[in-house]
């Protein structure tokens, strides 16, 4: 053995196992019921000095009886786009033992209706998500004076 497939196997035999740990935490022991709720809870955690900047995306995560567990920030991005990766979003769902969320991103123009490409991600969100068992409630097109919800228009 070479020294260098020798120093590859010392070191092979001193990795150690992924640790996974949880502990519960919920953000808000009210529950969310509606997307007026979610839209005024989101809105608290959003700069509203940059929300017709760029665009933003965020993640709300709840446990089974639809409590707050958090909320991620996914990414941002430019005036027009971001990125929304879905096994990001996912991930995220499965280390903080959540059973749903809702995706909500701002449009800086502060027009609410979706685009073609906010629409074909809802749809492979949802299609993912539901191979896990984990429910996309609704993806939510935020500005500071209002909302969108793809649950309320019938989109989810």
């Amino acid at each position: 053995m070479d020294s260098a497939s020798a120093f590859i196997f010392s070191h092979m035999n001193q990795l150690t196992e992924i640790h996974v740990s949880y502990k519960p935490t919920i953000l808000s022991h009210k529950n969310i019921t509606n997307s007026t709720e979610a839209y005024e809870t989101v809105l608290k955690h959003w700069n509203k000095h940059t929300i017709e900047l760029y665009e933003e995306v965020k993640v709300m995560y709840f446990n089974r009886t639809n409590k707050l567990l958090g909320i991620h920030d996914l990414s941002k991005g430019g005036i027009s786009s971001t990125i929304i990766d879905i096994r990001r979003v996912l991930s995220v769902a499965l280390k903080c033992n959540a059973s749903g969320f809702i995706l909500v991103h701002n449009h800086p123009s502060g027009r609410l209706s979706p685009s073609k490409a906010d629409k074909d991600i809802t749809a492979r969100m949802d299609s993912c998500a539901k191979q896990m068992d984990i429910e996309l409630l609704d993806h939510l097109i935020i500005s500071r004076d209002g909302y969108y919800s793809f649950r309320d228009e019938g989109l989810l």
